[in-house]
């Protein structure tokens, strides 16, 4: 298959499932388990993204370098209760510097 095949795959696929989400019935979305479920879902697909980006490297190896630390300074400005663009620009800072004295 060529590219253009793919891509449209992908669309048909992506246009299917949000379509399969429209068609389940009310019932099944209002009940206190979905509720729990659909309120941490969102906390553990970001948690899994977090932990790939800063520990993945090129074919799955485990790498530790200046992303570790710029997620640890996040942390820690999370939890001192930093505006988030705070922590964002902390973070890129530690990893930018990291980065500039040669680690990662």
């Amino acid at each position: 298959m060529n590219l253009t095949a793919w891509l449209l795959l992908a669309c048909l696929l992506a246009f299917l499932t949000k379509l399969a989400g429209h068609l389940v019935p009310s019932e099944r979305l209002e009940g206190a388990k979905m509720r729990r479920v659909t309120g941490l879902l969102p906390v553990a697909l970001l948690s899994s993204l977090v932990v790939v980006q800063t520990f993945g490297g090129a074919g799955g190896a485990l790498v530790v370098d200046a992303r570790l630390a710029a997620v640890g300074v996040g942390i820690v400005a999370l939890l001192m209760r930093a505006p988030f663009i705070l922590v964002v620009a902390l973070a890129a800072a530690v990893a930018a510097g990291l980065r500039a004295l040669g680690w990662g």
